[in-house]
């Protein structure tokens, strides 16, 4: 029986195992950074901050017309 073979198979056994772990840790690091972006995708504060003007427009708007209506239910036409 020749040993030759199984020296072999351990040195590819050995080198797909380190890149098993490569590979794990490359996925490791994409979820990694895709968690992160995530995070400051959804982050209230900063967005709230980006989206100041128009919220408040929006909700001055809402809020125009919502006291014009409960106004216009007690005044008589």
């Amino acid at each position: 029986m020749n040993t030759q073979p199984v020296e072999n198979l351990e040195l590819r056994a050995l080198e797909q195992r380190n890149q098993l772990h490569r590979t794990a840790m490359e996925l490791r690091s994409e979820v990694q950074a895709k968690i992160a972006a995530t995070r400051e995708k959804l982050d209230i504060p900063r967005n709230a901050r980006q989206h100041m003007l128009g919220a408040s427009v929006v909700l001055g708007l809402v809020g125009l017309l919502s006291g014009y209506g409960f106004a216009g239910m007690f005044t008589r036409n």
